[in-house]
C-alpha cells in the first residue's frame, strides 16, 4: 500500500503571534502539493485561529499541539477539542514525551483524548517513544508495544487507519542525537506490527507512522527511503522557514 508522506512541525513553545504570521507567509505558497505529502505546522493554541486564516487557499495545515478530553467545563487552562475542531484544524498532537514527563499524563488520558480528537473529525497524531535507559535494556519494543496497546485501546478499525503515530525517542528529542534510519524503520515496524496484531494487516498497512527525534533537512530523506516511515514529527528544524522548506526537498 502507498501511504502519502506526512511532514509536521511541532513548534512546541516557541513564537510570537508576529513570528507565526511572517512564518505562514513564507511557507503557505512554496509547499509541494497536499497530492504527494501533507505539510502540517504544530502551533502554540493562542495562534490557531490566526494560523487557520492565514493557510486559506493553502495546503499548509494546522494542527494543535494538545488538547482536553472533555468537550467543555470547568478545565481552567485547558483547551477543548470541540473549540479546536470549531477552526478548522486538522490535527491535534497528544502523548509527547514532554507531555508524559512535565505534565505526567497517562496513557488513559491519552487515549481519552485520541477518542475526543476522532469525534471531532480531527486526526491525532500520537506520540511514543522510549527513555535512554529502556533503549539500552533493550527493551524499546516491549515499551513501545506497551504504548501503543494502550493509547489506541477502543478506536474502531477505521479510525485507526486514519491515525498517524510518531515514534520518537527520547533520547534523541532535542539532543542532537538521532536513532539511525535502520534503527527507526525497525522500532516503527514494531509500531506497525502491534496495528497488525490488533486490527489486522490492512489497517496495520494503512497508519501513517512518523520518525521523531532530531530531523533535520540533512537526514530527512534517509529516514524518508525507509519501508515503514512515512513521515516525519520534527521540532527545532520546524522553527524557521527555510530549513521547514528544506524538509519537504526529498519530494521533488
Amino acid at each position: 500500500m502507498s501511504r502519502k508522506p506526512i511532514i509536521a512541525g511541532n513548534w512546541k513553545m516557541n513564537k510570537t503571534a508576529a513570528e507565526a504570521r511572517e512564518f505562514v507567509d513564507a511557507v503557505k505558497n512554496n509547499i509541494p502539493s497536499n497530492e504527494l505529502v501533507d505539510t502540517v505546522i504544530g502551533a502554540p493554541a493562542i495562534f490557531l485561529e490566526g494560523m487557520k486564516k492565514g493557510v486559506k487557499g493553502t495546503d499548509l495545515q494546522v494542527s494543535a499541539q494538545n488538547c482536553y478530553f472533555e468537550d467543555f467545563g470547568a478545565f481552567t487552562g485547558e483547551n477543548s477539542p470541540a473549540t479546536i475542531a470549531a477552526l478548522g484544524v486538522e490535527y491535534v498532537i497528544i502523548g509527547h514525551s514532554e507531555r508524559r514527563e512535565y505534565f505526567h499524563e497517562t496513557d488513559e488520558e491519552i487515549n481519552k483524548k485520541a477518542q475526543a480528537i476522532f469525534k471531532h473529525g480531527m486526526t491525532p497524531i500520537l506520540c511514543c517513544g522510549e527513555s535512554l535507559e529502556t533503549y539500552e535494556a533493550g527493551k524499546t519494543a516491549e515499551w513501545i508495544e506497551g504504548q501503543i496497546t494502550a493509547d489506541i485501546k477502543g478506536l474502531s478499525a477505521e479510525q485507526v487507519s486514519h491515525l498517524v503515530i510518531a515514534y520518537e525517542p527520547i533520547w534523541a528529542i532535542g539532543t542532537g542525537k538521532s536513532a539511525d534510519a535502520n534503527i527507526a524503520d525497525e522500532i516503527c515496524g514494531v509500531v506497525r506490527s502491534t496495528v497488525e496484531k490488533l486490527y489486522g494487516k490492512e489497517v496495520s498497512e494503512a497508519v501513517r507512522i512518523q520518525y521523531g527525534g532530531s530531523v533535520k533537512p540533512e537526514n530527512v530523506a534517509e529516514y524518508m527511503a525507509k519501508e515503514n516511515v512515512d513521515g516525519a514529527l520534527v521540532g527545532g528544524a520546524s522553527l524557521q522557514a527555510d530549513s521547514f522548506l528544506a524538509l519537504l526537498d526529498f519530494v521533488k
